[in-house]
């Protein structure tokens, strides 16, 4: 059995469940690990310590460019390192795994990975794209191995020079965690209780056909194209409902016009943040996300694995999430294709029930969470 000490590093508590969920209790049925978690202090972060098994370590990484704190966050991460001995130092998405490389080379740690969980400077240009492409490039060279979420990462990667080619690596079809299928995101196994009362909370009948969507309210999900599509949708077609599980968050936000539309229209139900999104994939008939920027979009795997079709677009790391045609349609960034792929649903109620099956065993072969947890101790050795 293995003994080593493993500090992984993220930014905000809020990925927590999806980077990691039970994983680290998981691995020590395998190992005698002892696992580290780094990240800015949360309520949230401190109370998952115990369930998850995880030790915290709060160290403040921002999101956003800040030279001074994110000098602090290495100099605060390095010291933890060698204190505890830390013999693999694993960061999270750009700044978590730049703060890391950086801590952990300077510490001497010899096994360094870095999870690059999509491409942030995507949808950047100019000045801002070059920075945060060489933030990249940066925590890339400095690791030792690198996990691409998906092979359309891997490919950027690859194209960009990022890294070299020989430290990618793919968890299976991609994914960084995979998802809990056979509980939480089972459809036979959600409170019947629970989501009846959901629907009689948020005014939603059993003859409704809702369009469902999970995620942060911004531009780069593709949210203002569908509201535009909602726009038309709702006046050729009766008993719809779009239902927003998501906060509508102010950086990269959405159109002043949309914000109005979500707003105003009584058919038109957004949440805001839940702590817990499964039991709405139930209220939900098929599941849209039609987004410009992802890494890999774990949402539509849970989607599907409560066997919802997925209309999703071909962004990076879109493509390995559905398969074309047998659980899901594919999308572009426009009202139009989004109308018309979703009336294939709502005229197709036979397709929306054998490609929503499909979805659920599709998941369940390649990105079981078990599956991917084996996958992480083969391959990264803790």
């Amino acid at each position: 059995m293995q003994n080593k000490k493993i500090l992984h590093v993220i930014t905000i508590s809020f990925v927590i469940n999806h980077f990691f969920g039970k994983q680290f209790k998981y691995l020590r049925t395998k190992t005698n690990n002892n696992y580290y978690l780094g990240c800015t202090p949360s309520e949230e972060f401190f109370q998952l310590s115990d369930s998850l098994e995880y030790t915290p370590f709060s160290v403040n990484v921002t999101r956003n460019i800040s030279p001074i704190t994110d000098l602090v966050a290495i100099y605060k991460i390095y010291k933890f390192i060698k204190k505890n001995k830390i013999e693999t130092a694993v960061g999270h998405t750009p700044k978590g795994g730049m703060v890391t490389m950086i801590a952990a080379s300077l510490a001497g740690v010899n096994d360094r990975v870095y999870f690059r969980h999509g491409i942030i400077y995507e949808t950047s240009r100019g000045l801002k794209r070059l920075l945060l492409k060489n933030i990249d490039r940066l925590s890339g060279t400095l690791a030792t191995k690198v996990v691409c979420v998906s092979h359309s990462v891997k490919k950027i990667s690859e194209d960009d020079h990022l890294n070299s080619p020989s430290k990618n690596i793919i968890l299976g079809l991609g994914t960084c965690n995979g998802i809990d299928t056979e509980n939480k995101f089972n459809p036979e196994k959600q409170n019947a209780t629970l989501i009846a009362d959901i629907r009689r909370d948020l005014k939603i009948n059993e003859k409704d056909f809702v369009i469902g969507y999970v995620g942060r309210l911004v531009k780069d999900k593709g949210i203002n194209e569908l509201i535009e599509a909602w726009e038309v949708l709702k006046e050729k077609h009766q008993n719809i409902k779009l239902l927003l599980i998501g906060p509508i968050e102010e950086r990269d936000a959405i159109s002043e016009e949309s914000k109005k539309v979500i707003k105003n229209d009584p058919n038109i139900i957004n949440t805001g943040f839940v702590l817990n999104a499964a039991p709405y994939f139930n209220i939900m008939d098929i599941f849209v996300l039609p987004t410009y920027r992802e890494g890999f979009p774990t949402v539509s795997l849970e989607a599907s694995s409560m066997k919802l079709p997925v209309l999703i677009t071909k962004a990076t790391g879109c493509e390995e999430s559905i398969i074309e045609g047998q659980t899901g349609l594919f999308i572009e960034n426009k009202p139009s294709d989004i109308i018309e792929k979703i009336e294939f649903y709502i005229k197709n109620s036979e397709m929306k029930q054998l490609h929503g099956n499909n979805g659920r065993s599709f998941v369940r072969q390649h990105f079981e969470e078990t599956k991917i947890w084996d996958q992480i101790h083969t391959n990264l050795g803790y």
